[in-house]
């Protein structure tokens, strides 16, 4: 995999537009030389500040591993164990594997000195540990804060990684491309259409609530959908929340939606692993539904709930665009 030197570029357009305009202040060293010493960015934790060039960066946050891998950054170390096999990272054994987060390596990360960690989600909790193994880095943050749009929150992400990689083309390309899908989706949906989000887990078919069910619950609220159910108190659950088939096929949705959550961390180690597709299939309950009759499921790719980055929702959206145009 080509590796790129972590530089962002930043002070070039600066240099160009005081030129245009007969500026007579003289320009900086680094500016000069067509780079800048240093870029701060907004993270959740306030105003961080990165020395540039970074020679050494780690990933611990799920879904900024496509951003990072697609934009060829090296990482000196990352949480590798995490990785889905549909991240060249994976297979890269220059890399040092901190682990996963239920059993970690942070000790790891002493070794490789490191300037940056992109931190979050799972490693969310070793944010602090992270300041006192590492006290030379900064720990940026950018998980999707509670109260905030979904979908603004995964786009500040791509911008603000942009800003610090010197990737600001590459990130407008990213969010345009979910911005495209969303609007795909929308344009082909109709109000009257009802949708039930669902995990698939352990051989179950599970609720994922409108709002707040874990992956597919936020698009809901983006795309404007229309629940074919409601459940008080619905959990963000991995799993899903344990809502009897029978109540789902009740709601008769007109539009399956579907994450089959072992299928990023079962099917090639479990022989008894049964895909999503399979298990609603062949759901006795689910055979008269309207989505099944009218083959309206949707499933979410493989490796979502390793991945869960902006690049999986844009993949999956335009997947229903495609679904939902199918039918008019």
């Amino acid at each position: 995999m080509m590796k790129t030197r972590l530089l962002t570029l930043a002070a070039t357009a600066a240099v160009l537009a005081l030129t245009a305009c007969g500026a007579q202040t003289p320009a900086t060293d680094a500016e000069a030389n067509g780079a800048a010493k240093s870029v701060s960015v907004e993270d959740n934790n306030g105003t961080q500040k990165l020395n540039l060039p970074l020679q050494s960066v780690v990933a611990t946050d799920n879904r900024t591993f496509e951003t990072l891998s697609d934009w060829d950054i090296e990482l000196s170390a990352g949480a590798v164990a995490l990785m889905p096999k549909t991240i060249d990272y994976k297979s890269d054994s220059s890399i040092v594997d901190l682990g996963n987060h239920r059993e970690p390596n942070l000790e790891a990360v002493v070794a490789v000195e490191p300037d940056l960690i992109v931190n979050g989600q799972r490693f969310a909790q070793y944010h602090d540990d992270f300041l006192k193994l590492s006290p030379n880095a900064t720990v940026l943050e950018l998980d999707p804060r509670e109260g905030e749009p979904f979908d603004a929150e995964l786009k500040r992400q791509i911008s603000v990684l942009g800003e610090v990689f010197g990737k600001q083309a590459e990130a407008k390309k990213v969010n345009d491309d979910f911005d495209a899908a969303i609007a795909r989706v929308k344009k082909s949906y109709a109000q009257d259409s009802t949708v039930m989000g669902v995990i698939t887990s352990g051989g179950n078919i599970n609720y994922s609530a409108p709002g707040n069910g874990r992956t597919l619950g936020p698009l809901f609220d983006i795309l404007g959908l229309t629940p074919a159910l409601e459940v008080k108190d619905a959990s963000t659950d991995h799993q899903g929340d344990d809502i009897s088939v029978e109540a789902i096929a009740k709601s008769n949705p007109d539009w399956i939606l579907v994450m089959d959550r072992d299928a990023a961390i079962s099917a090639a180690d479990e022989a008894d692993y049964k895909p999503a597709s399979s298990l609603l299939e062949s759901s006795e309950a689910l055979k008269n539904v309207t989505a099944t009759k009218d083959g309206n499921i949707v499933y979410m790719p493989a490796d979502t709930y390793t991945n869960e980055s902006i690049q999986t929702y844009t993949e999956f959206l335009n997947s229903f665009a495609d679904a939902l145009e199918s039918k008019k």
